[in-house]
């Protein structure tokens, strides 16, 4: 490690104006140490010695150069730590030509005092620097002195960063941008958790906790690279619209190997035809279903009530029916999947062949024993008492029969049944049930990390699909109970992680609370707080520690529609960055035509295809607001939002997700009065 630069100083008299051209110089020199590792990397000749080799190694230095493009609206370092020596902590690690480091990662183990270093534990620091940044140009710089002269105010109190929290609290604009450089020390230990860990995150709104997973995830594949890149990472989100939100982070990151899926995309066996009534989806996400399934699936086995008869040469050798029903048995308790079990069958059929015929005084080998196994008379028996069974069979055996359900389950059963299974209309739900008979005939691969995103509104049946994705391997779970938003949310997170095939008291499975909001300004989170003693009456109230606590202003209006457009209008043209305008499902067109009617161009978000950066007014359905975040957000009726859920508490869950979507401003319209939980400060 070389050096401090000479230019570094350790007095808090230093002059600003020179440190600060001293660090735009090391941002340059950076920059051309990246552009040189970027061009060697590209001159290298994918050579692997044969085309499949040549060809992963092509990729491979595809991959690397792409890693290590310069973004420049942005700076490829954002803090310094002086110890016994400087060091640069940025997005990704640079070299120089000789191999000495010019910036480091944030995810090497010696850039952890960044950001756990403090004034009682200052983990061998002097000081904590960190830069401001406008358009990828350092504009300033300030220090935290962690030891010695500076390291307190006037009161002895740990001084604060203003450069901190004007990170944290700047506008957002476009897609979810990273927080490398504003990582709190309990999001840090998160982040840092060993792969084998599996982590649930409790995160109330404006925590972090998305941000956290993905940088967990940026993390792991830093820390495990080899076992990971070989098992895969996958990011598990609630729709496509947020997955396009949060996209950006990881290749922000220098990470651009990560999947990002839904669960609808995840269990896609078929096409989607139907939609399923409340009611009958969350009878189909009960995790009883998994035992249905796993009797309708096995129920294909038949009883041997024939002895299997293999002619062979002059003789013809018989196993009784009675050795086969202990062969059927002994594969059902084996534990393996149907379809592993029914290709052990022939070859456990064609031993006991054997076996009679070396009592008869034969001497057969192993390829006799094959040659058994694949002939016409096996063949023939193990399809007569152990036939195929594929998942689309299966379920429309039991959705056209009711076979195996209980009587409160029988509302599942279809009124018409298709004339065949090709044909039969299958609704999100029976998508989620298809995976699992999936799984029962043949295992699903494990991956070797899993980031499950708004676990709180998965059905048990839904986090089944995830878990067995991660068997293997582990998870980080992130959601917040009092936002769920199905009616068939989880009560709790243990409950939830033994769905997903973990054990909450078992070692590796831990359960972390982020209760600090870092997103959220005050005076909203106290807002949309009023609700929590009706949704989630065990939950820690979040705090916000936002040195500006915000705007908020509730405005009754005659008619919500026009109001709308008129706050909408306001807070477009008094305040920079987005504005998301959230309505009841089923406002859209009215409200789009009344942004219209003021001048106001706009995008609709949908849950599908996003545009961002388009324009600075979003108009969101309810409904596909979970994960995104806005600086100003106006939202339409409250009253209205929660009406429209199938319960009372589903709808107060629903209107406290987009009563905490703002990041600087809330202006709530109504014409109807405010649901009764929100007129009361709780």
């Amino acid at each position: 490690m070389p050096a401090p630069p000479p230019h570094t100083s350790l007095s808090p008299t230093a002059d600003p104006a020179v440190e600060l051209a001293q660090e735009r110089d090391h941002l340059a020199r950076a920059r051309s140490e990246l552009a040189r590792m970027r061009e060697h990397t590209l001159s290298l000749q994918a050579d692997g010695g044969d085309a499949i080799a040549g060809e992963a190694l092509a990729r491979t230095l595809w991959l690397r150069a792409k890693a290590l493009q310069d973004d420049p609206g942005t700076t490829l370092f954002f803090g310094r730590v002086d110890g016994k020596e400087a060091l640069y902590i940025g997005r990704r690690h640079v070299s120089d030509a000789e191999g000495d480091p010019v910036v480091l990662d944030w995810r090497a183990g010696v850039s952890r005092p960044f950001y756990r270093a403090s004034v009682t534990d200052p983990m061998g620091l002097v000081r904590r620097r960190r830069f401001g940044v406008e358009g990828g140009e350092l504009t300033a710089y300030e220090d935290e002195w962690l030891a010695g002269e500076g390291s307190t105010d006037e009161r002895g109190a740990p001084r604060t960063s203003a450069l901190l929290a004007r990170e944290i609290e700047r506008p957002r604009i476009g897609p979810m941008r990273d927080i490398v450089a504003t990582i709190q020390p309990e999001q840090d230990e998160i982040v840092r958790a060993d792969v084998a860990t599996t982590l649930c995150v409790q995160g109330a709104p404006g925590t972090g906790k998305t941000a956290v997973g993905l940088h967990r995830a940026a993390w792991l594949l830093y820390a495990y690279r080899d076992r990971l890149s070989r098992s895969g990472v996958l990011v598990v989100g609630p729709n496509r619209a947020f997955l396009e939100h949060v996209g950006a982070v990881l290749p922000s990151l220098g990470e651009v190997t990560v999947r990002h899926t839904t669960v609808e995309e995840l269990v896609a066996h078929g096409q989607l035809r139907a939609v399923d009534t409340p009611h009958v989806a969350g009878l189909k996400g009960e995790a009883r279903m998994a035992d249905v399934l796993r009797e309708a699936l096995w129920a294909h086995v038949r009883p041997a009530t024939e002895a299997l008869v293999v002619p062979r040469g002059s003789r013809k050798w018989r196993v009784p029916a009675y050795e086969v029903q202990d062969m059927l048995d002994e594969l059902r308790t084996r534990g393996v999947r149907y379809a592993a079990a029914r290709a052990m069958l022939p070859q456990r059929l064609a031993h006991a062949v054997l076996v009679a015929m070396e009592r008869s005084g034969d001497s057969p080998d192993d390829r006799v024993q094959d040659a058994v196994a694949r002939s016409a008379a096996v063949k023939a028996y193990v399809k007569q008492i152990w036939p195929e069974a594929t998942p689309t069979t299966v379920l429309a055996r039991v959705l056209s029969t009711g076979e195996g359900l209980a009587e409160d389950q029988q509302a599942i059963v279809w009124h018409t049944a298709p004339r065949f299974p090709g044909s039969a209309r299958w609704s999100a739900a029976d998508l989620v049930l298809l995976d699992e008979l999936s799984d029962l005939i043949e295992r699903t691969p494990s991956l070797g990390h899993v980031i499950l995103d708004e676990a709180q509104d998965l059905s048990p049946m839904q986090l089944r699909a995830v878990g067995r994705r991660a068997s293997t391997g582990s998870l980080t779970v992130l959601g917040d109970l009092a936002q769920g938003t199905t009616p068939w949310a989880t009560g709790s997170w243990a409950e939830s992680l033994h769905h997903l095939g973990k054990d909450l008291a078992a070692p590796g499975t831990h359960l972390e609370e982020l209760i600090r909001g870092f997103r959220v300004p005050g005076a909203v989170i106290d807002f949309a707080a009023r609700l929590l003693p009706s949704i989630a009456p065990g939950l820690t109230p979040p705090e916000s520690v936002r040195s500006n606590p915000g705007r908020l202003d509730v405005l009754a209006v005659p008619d919500a529609v026009s109001g709308a457009a008129r706050a909408t209008h306001e807070s477009w043209t008094a305040h920079p960055g987005t504005v998301g305008v959230i309505v009841p499902d089923g406002w859209t067109a009215e409200v789009s035509g009344a942004l219209q009617s003021v001048g106001l161009e706009h995008e609709v978000l949908d849950g599908g295809h996003v545009q961002e950066h388009l324009h600075r007014v979003l108009l969101v359905p309810a409904t596909v607001a979970k994960g995104l975040e806005f600086d100003q957000v106006v939202v339409v009726e409250p009253a209205a939002i929660a009406a429209v859920e199938p319960d009372q508490r589903t709808g107060l869950r629903r209107l406290y997700v987009v009563l905490t979507r703002a990041v600087s401003g809330l202006t709530v319209v109504h014409a109807d009065p405010l649901p009764d939980a929100l007129t009361v400060d709780g």
